[in-house]
């Protein structure tokens, strides 16, 4: 559905990107949030799973920088996983204010178990493009979010280039 707001036409094909940009992201997390549901599983605790689970332990405010999240997001996603003994928290010795948040034996067992299909869903979501088409988006997108932190003048510009990692 295109825009119906009768602006110049940078802003008429602005906007008409952006609603398909979202359309097209709420129906892929559409098509992924059954299965991770019967998992048990929402889509934010998929993402601390796999976090911890490719990148290792780590506090809760990297977590938070490294899923886009805001500090109290991460924190109660953390609870309730710990609620459900998938993570740990362990307090730094040294530096109590440290708090890294680490998986258990129970937690790396369910991402082990999950991932795989999660990965195999996304694939297939995604065949619709070609492998070219998948690079292109993936360049413009990050380069879309590199842009909009910027000029949004938030943290999570600094935290983009790691997110090339994962």
């Amino acid at each position: 559905m295109p825009t119906r707001y009768q602006g110049t036409p940078s802003e008429i094909r602005a906007l008409d990107c952006f609603i398909k940009l979202t359309r097209a992201s709420e129906t892929l997390v559409a098509a992924l949030r059954g299965p991770l549901a019967r998992a048990g599983l929402t889509t934010a605790q998929l993402g601390v799973l796999e976090a911890l689970y490719h990148l290792g332990p780590m506090n809760e405010r990297l977590l938070g920088r490294k899923l886009l999240r805001s500090g109290g997001n991460i924190t109660v996603v953390v609870d309730n996983l710990e609620r459900r003994s998938l993570v740990g928290r362990q307090r730094n010795p040294r530096d109590r204010r440290s708090i890294t948040v680490r998986l258990t034996p129970e937690g790396l067992r369910l991402i082990r178990r999950v991932f795989p299909g999660h990965a195999a869903r996304i694939t297939a979501l995604l065949a619709v493009l070609s492998p070219e088409e998948q690079a292109e988006l993936g360049r413009l997108c990050r380069k879309l979010g590199r842009g909009a932190a910027e000029q949004a003048g938030t943290e999570s510009a600094g935290s983009v280039p790691n997110l090339e990692k994962r």
